[in-house]
């Protein structure tokens, strides 16, 4: 395929590791990453590991409870804080108050935005899509979000999508992401799927400071808190909770949008899909190994169960980062040749 130029919004753990993993890809060309304080814009190519050198050590670990202002904290009124709060002012990026702003002006000659923030509001990423909508954007989005109410929020922005020449590309990472994909695949043994169940195992040891807004998305889904506790804890609270479970957390019945994206492309029902996992701080060896399991009755009546699992020694960033940028090149195809809408990563198959 031709060249993709592409921007970064948020360079917290995700984001850093897309522009990483971005350069063994081919036909990938990063030209834009931004966080709550800088900006960089290179059209010809940013310098992945002169960025990434820059902003070491930089990444904010305020919970989102602090920042005066964040993505989108200028006149559009969207404002986010939390992990990704990296790009400092260096020879690479340039101090700025309105981040998202300076993107949308850069983007005409920017194929695909992926959007690598935490989403400790529901309407977080919709909002962002809107700024990019009503500046005239066209092109791609991509989100790796995780929450099912958020999938209806764009469902609902379709319309607007399509006249604009927006391709959005919704939970793109791994759960919701290429395991809902794989899921839809491994469906197709079936005329009929009773259940879905997604298990994942996650270890962060070493990765752990560069991920904290992940982590504390997680907590997040713990019977007892919610996103809104999540997004006023301290950063002292959250390592409270991680302490309780010493460093190795359980999660069952993840409000994953797994669940809508698979009812959407018509796989089964939401209600038959089930997303847990465990994740562990104490090691970067994975606590359990992530499995997708697809049950259902053959069209001869016979009942089965399709798996799929994960090598263990597959880190997060490697399962999240890698078919993000698959299926932004996924979006871009279908852009250029006219697609533009919302789609889930059980409706495209990533590129490589």
């Amino acid at each position: 395929m031709d060249e993709v130029n592409f921007a970064v919004l948020g360079c917290g753990g995700i984001g850093r590791r897309t522009l990483e993993v971005s350069t063994d890809k081919d036909h990938l060309t990063p030209v834009a990453a931004c966080d709550r304080n800088g900006v960089a814009v290179d059209h010809d190519g940013l310098d992945v590991d002169e960025l990434l050198a820059a902003t070491e050590g930089n990444i904010a670990s305020d919970g989102g409870t602090a920042a005066a202002s964040g993505p989108g904290a200028d006149s559009g009124g969207v404002k986010q804080t939390g992990e990704n709060a990296g790009v400092a002012a260096s020879v690479q990026a340039d101090p700025t108050e309105e981040p998202i702003a300076d993107i949308i002006e850069a983007s005409d000659d920017i194929d695909a935005v992926l959007i690598a923030l935490p989403n400790f509001e529901h309407d977080f990423i919709p909002r962002v899509a809107d700024r990019f909508a009503e500046a005239g954007y066209e092109g791609v989005l991509v989100d790796v979000l995780k929450r099912s109410r958020v999938i209806d929020m764009l469902d609902d922005r379709t319309d607007e999508f399509e006249e604009q020449g927006i391709t959005f590309v919704c939970g793109a990472g791994a759960t919701p992401g290429f395991l809902t994909g794989a899921a839809a695949i491994a469906a197709q043994s079936f005329v009929e799927v009773h259940e879905v169940e997604i298990w994942w195992g996650v270890g962060l040891k070493s990765g752990y400071e560069d991920n904290r807004g992940t982590v504390r998305e997680d907590i997040a889904h713990l019977p007892e808190y919610d996103i809104d506790d999540a997004r006023e804890m301290s950063d002292a609270e959250i390592e409270a909770v991680i302490d309780e479970y010493d460093g190795v957390i359980e999660f069952e019945d993840m409000e994953h949008a797994d669940d809508v994206l698979l009812e959407r492309a018509g796989i089964c029902d939401a209600e038959d899909v089930t997303v847990g996992g465990i994740l562990d701080v104490t090691s970067d060896e994975k606590p359990t190994t992530t499995t997708v399991r697809v049950t259902g009755t053959t069209f001869d009546g016979e009942t089965g169960t399709n798996t799929f699992e994960l090598d263990d020694a597959t880190s997060m960033a490697a399962n999240v980062n890698g078919p993000a940028l698959g299926y932004l090149k996924a979006g871009v195809r279908r852009n250029r040749a006219g697609e533009y809408g919302v789609f889930g990563p059980a409706d495209l198959m990533p590129g490589f």
